[in-house]
């Protein structure tokens, strides 16, 4: 009888698999290099200090319940992905997974993210709106309608000679000096 590894074993492994996914899809041929700044764009994609996560690899901190459910939420995997056991490809980091199910939609959802840039924005909105929502509601509707409001057309070019019309101009951004005392 084989004993299975406990709770925190399989979620440390699973954290080391979504960072393996993360290189995957970030680089081709991932460097020494390249790995130390992915480390810190997983970190924050994870919205965790890259020294946490570093704490994490070492296996000086344990991935607690609130911790695997934030990882599972932030990189896209079902509730309890991160306590189940997934197999990995006999020599190789790269770690498979079951096949999706026959039902699984083959074309990718239009209203979630695409790729990694999009998950990391989508998941610091959804951290400050959860904070905070009627401030984050309000904020975000005035940056999204200042962005998503169409460019004034532009002004005609002036006409050669017309001073006065210059002067107007340049007078209306202008504001007036105020009365002295």
């Amino acid at each position: 009888m084989t004993e299975l590894p406990d709770v925190a074993q399989i979620r440390y492994d699973n954290a080391l698999r979504l960072f393996d996914e993360f290189v995957q899809r970030t680089v081709k041929d991932p460097d020494a290099t390249a790995l130390r700044g992915l480390e810190r764009r997983f970190a924050e994609r994870l919205q965790i200090q890259p020294s946490y996560w570093s704490q994490i690899k070492s296996r000086s901190r344990q991935i607690g319940e609130r911790l695997a459910r934030q990882f599972e939420i932030l990189s896209n995997k079902p509730l309890g992905w991160m306590d189940q056991p997934h197999a990995r490809a006999l020599g190789t980091a790269m770690l498979i997974d079951r096949a999706p199910p026959a039902d699984a939609p083959t074309e990718p959802d239009p209203t979630q993210p695409h790729d990694e840039d999009e998950r990391f924005v989508v998941g610091l909105v959804l951290s400050y709106y959860r904070r905070d929502p009627q401030r984050a509601r309000t904020r975000l509707l005035d940056l999204l309608g200042e962005v998503l409001t169409p460019a004034a057309p532009p002004a005609p070019p002036p006409s050669a000679g017309d001073e006065r019309s210059d002067w107007q101009r340049a007078a209306s951004g202008v504001a007036p000096l105020k009365r002295k005392r």
